[in-house]
């Protein structure tokens, strides 16, 4: 690394412009006060919908993009911005853009576009007169990142990236400094600077001779590494690239060999040009998506230790949202947990997410609904200690509490058939608001019991939950993300791919666009349905349903049709109904709407909403006897102790994508009621609270 006299000091900065972008993103233009070239510089930044509600604990990683000769840091973003963009906004990533050298009043330059502005090589200057202001080395791996960590969350896990120069700036970056970057590409890069002209003239004017540029040399850093140190280094290169034989000599760097793997792909009839650039940058973008959300969960899992040695054995005060009563705002209070018993664990509740299912249980519509009661079970917790007999789990573990649980015994036909996922192992007491033993571990400040909920009672600091209630998961993945396969997500996919087993090519209704109903979606496209209809009264909804993977919306509220839905579906957008239909609503003449929507002969609808108290659905037996089938799903069909890990690990695998469920977030238990308030608002899928 290039040696600097004085600390690198943060400056003051200006967002000079911001716009949203394709993919739901922003898309920001950042001036600040450079330390490093003296000057003002200006650079991009995407930051992804998600980024808005990450853990305030944690950065988004961010992709460094280094753009080519001639180029400002707008480049890119007007002429690829929109493929990487919607890319980035997959992969929950930050794309930060910076110039290719200083600019402004009294910066040396030269009249030619392959040297001064425009043309910084990302090295630091040592001749004059570029020495002074020409330090785009410092700026790209100190200052820059340095900057966008501490004031916008962004980049503590980085990749880099880049065209031509940017490619060579790239490539030499990551060789220097390799454990600062989680993986490395280039689109055309200039792989052996100091034999061509574009580098010869470069390093003579900035370093003082070609020998100079050999430290800042892919192919000469190449030869010097003594072990792999990515996975792999990805280059696209055009094969109808003017510059390709005189200027960017890939062959070079891949003569080298040794033991880093570089894979160099050579695209046919490519040139140059930014067309190039758009028509692989989306490759580059899931290039480095993979392997900086892979680093983000390895340094989350690294710096996951918690220290429980003062509280185990002993019982907890902390605060809890405590229900006291039917339609009534939650209290915040202070409870007391006592320590696991036999076959339960403690857990320290690190983020909640609310579900409907705690609204309808809030609102009085449970007839299993128990007060006072502390509510919550879409939870990601650490285990703080456990009961004895407890095997599967230990302190620190982390896990997602699960209202469907998995004894595993092989006397449990429940456990033991594919069939079905229901254990009912602790049902009863489950239900009853209590422990399995009969007794409860809440308390409040008087003394007197406190329900449980659902076997879980999340919205508390800290709670205990039966021993084959807790799915224990990796720790790479974030607990105010892992929370949503506690219940919602999960049960929607479930029900697509457990309950119902969609087939590819098949058609689908979805009715109900919340969170079970989008994940539905989601895992209908995943199962390859061609054709997927989404079904709601609010249309402003259909905007995430076409995104997820619907093919098709209708807007079903009185005003908009003339006759049942189920006719439209059946009857004009398809002949016979659907194959698979799907209610995530809990309103009965929507269950039957959409069983009748059902494919005549061979039509499946799913129940999965959760109706109120005393409803019965109804059709015309007919519907049945002509050949559609009924059913329900319950977390949709996982077995939850050995499914919500798997479902975790294709998450971390960038298979399973759900940050866009997370359109809420908040800070602290006692924000539970706003989180109420954003879900009953109808703009809310997932409100996550983190403790």
């Amino acid at each position: 690394r290039s040696k600097r006299s004085q600390p690198i000091t943060m400056s003051k900065y200006e967002i000079v412009s911001t716009t949203k972008v394709a993919g739901g993103g922003t898309y920001q233009r950042v001036k600040h006060e450079s330390t490093s070239t003296k000057t003002s510089m200006t650079f991009g930044l995407f930051l992804p919908s998600t980024h808005a509600t990450k853990p305030v604990s944690e950065t988004t990683p961010a992709l460094f993009w280094l753009s080519g000769l001639t180029c400002d840091d707008t480049n890119f973003a007007m002429k690829a911005g929109p493929a990487a963009f919607a890319a980035a906004e997959e992969q929950s990533i930050a794309l930060v853009l910076p110039d290719t050298s200083p600019r402004g009043e009294g910066v040396p330059n030269e009249d030619s576009y392959d040297m001064g502005i425009g043309a910084g090589f990302y090295v630091d200057a040592t001749e004059e007169p570029y020495a002074a202001n020409y330090k785009m080395y410092t700026y790209v791996t100190e200052e820059l990142p340095k900057l966008v960590e501490e004031s916008f969350q962004v980049g503590t896990v980085k990749s880099i990236s880049g065209h031509s120069m940017g490619g060579h700036g790239a490539l030499t970056i990551a060789f220097k400094s390799p454990t600062s970057w989680a993986s490395v590409s280039a689109l055309s890069p200039i792989c052996n600077p100091t034999h061509v002209p574009w580098g010869e003239k470069a390093f003579k004017a900035y370093l003082g001779s070609v020998d100079a540029g050999k430290a800042h040399d892919a192919t000469e850093l190449l030869k010097g590494l003594q072990a792999s140190c990515f996975d792999d280094i990805l280059i696209d290169q055009g094969n109808n690239d003017e510059f390709l034989a005189n200027q960017l000599k890939p062959e070079a760097l891949m003569a080298v060999g040794g033991p880093q793997k570089v894979t160099v792909n050579m695209r046919d009839g490519y040139d140059h040009s930014y067309y190039f650039v758009s028509a692989f940058i989306a490759d580059h973008v899931a290039f480095h998506g993979a392997r900086l959300n892979k680093a983000q969960g390895k340094l989350r899992a690294s710096s996951s230790s918690y220290d429980f040695s003062a509280t185990t054995g002993k019982p907890i005060k902390c605060k809890a949202m405590v229900a006291r009563g039917p339609k009534q705002p939650l209290t915040e209070e202070e409870i007391t947990v006592d320590p696991p018993k036999e076959g339960e664990v403690r857990v320290k509740v690190i983020a909640n997410a609310l579900c409907h299912t705690d609204i309808y249980t809030l609102d009085g519509f449970d007839p299993e609904g128990l007060f006072p009661c502390i509510l919550g079970h879409e939870a990601g917790c650490v285990v703080e200690s456990v009961g004895p007999g407890v095997m599967s789990v230990q302190p620190g573990d982390h896990v997602i509490p699960c209202y469907t649980p998995q004894c595993s015994q092989t006397s449990c036909i429940f456990c033991m058939s594919p069939k079905t996922n229901l254990c009912p192992q602790i049902r009863s007491t489950q239900g009853q608001g209590v422990m399995p033993d009969g007794t409860i571990r809440l308390h409040d400040k008087d003394g007197k019991d406190i329900f449980h909920f659902m076997g879980c009672s999340t919205m508390s600091e800290y709670t205990v939950l039966a021993e084959i209630s807790c799915a224990k998961i990796s720790k790479e993945m974030a607990l105010s993300k892992a929370c949503l396969f506690g219940c919602g997500v999960s049960t929607g996919l479930g029900a697509v791919w457990n309950t119902c087993n969609v087939e590819t090519d098949s058609s689908v209704a979805v009715f109900g666009l919340g969170a079970v109903g989008l994940a539905v979606i989601q895992g209908a496209k995943m199962a390859g349905a061609s054709k997927i209809i989404a079904v709601d009264i609010n249309p402003d909804k259909f905007e995430m349903a076409k995104k997820l993977g619907a093919t098709d919306c209708v807007d079903s509220s009185p005003a908009k049709i003339d006759k049942p839905v189920q006719k439209i579906i059946a009857g004009e957008m398809t002949p016979w109904g659907v194959d698979y239909s799907f209610d995530c609503t809990g309103n009965v003449n929507v269950m039957r709407a959409a069983l009748e929507c059902a494919h005549r002969g061979w039509g499946e609808s799913c129940v999965i909403g959760v109706a109120a108290s005393g409803h019965e659905i109804s059709t015309r037996p007919f519907q049945l006897v002509t050949g559609r089938v009924w059913k329900g799903t319950a977390f949709g069909g996982f077995k939850s102790r050995r499914d919500v890990p798997i479902l975790v690990e294709r998450h971390l695998k960038g298979e399973l994508p759900i940050d866009h469920f997370i359109t809420h977030t908040f800070e602290g238990v006692d924000k539970t009621n706003d989180a109420v308030h954003a879900l009953h608002s109808g703009e809310c899928l997932r409100a996550v609270v983190k403790y």
